[in-house]
């Protein structure tokens, strides 16, 4: 059974930045796409961003184009996403995903495995 662990989470102003971390465990993720995904209060789940496990490649919302970047450590069995030039529209819970065989899938309903979600808040 895939567990997925998000942290990092937190406060910070406009402009600044945050790391956060998706610890997974469970079974090997080879052949699996590890997303992230956030829902800000009132709106529906957003992509934000997903990375092959095998290979690194990745792909993003249109949203965090430019100012996101997703990455992984095979090693670790870890999934990252930094975030820079954050916006108060950023503000959200920040979920992590998994699911095998997805990649190019920015639809939430394709991933089966979700972590339990960390909330990121951007002050103007």
């Amino acid at each position: 059974q895939v567990q997925l662990v998000e942290s990092g989470g937190g406060l910070v102003q406009t402009g600044g930045s945050l790391r956060l971390s998706c610890a997974a465990s469970g079974r090997t993720f080879s052949g699996y796409v590890m997303g992230w995904f956030r829902q800000a209060p009132g709106k529906d789940r957003e992509f934000v961003a997903a990375i092959a496990w095998v290979g690194g490649n990745t792909y993003y919302g249109d949203s965090v184009k430019g100012r996101f970047t997703i990455s992984r450590d095979n090693a670790k069995n870890a999934v990252y996403l930094q975030m820079n030039v954050l916006k108060p529209e950023d503000t959200a819970v920040y979920y992590c995903a998994a699911e095998f065989g997805v990649f190019g899938s920015n639809e939430a309903e394709s991933f089966g495995s979700w972590g339990q979600g960390t909330q990121v808040t951007v002050s103007s």
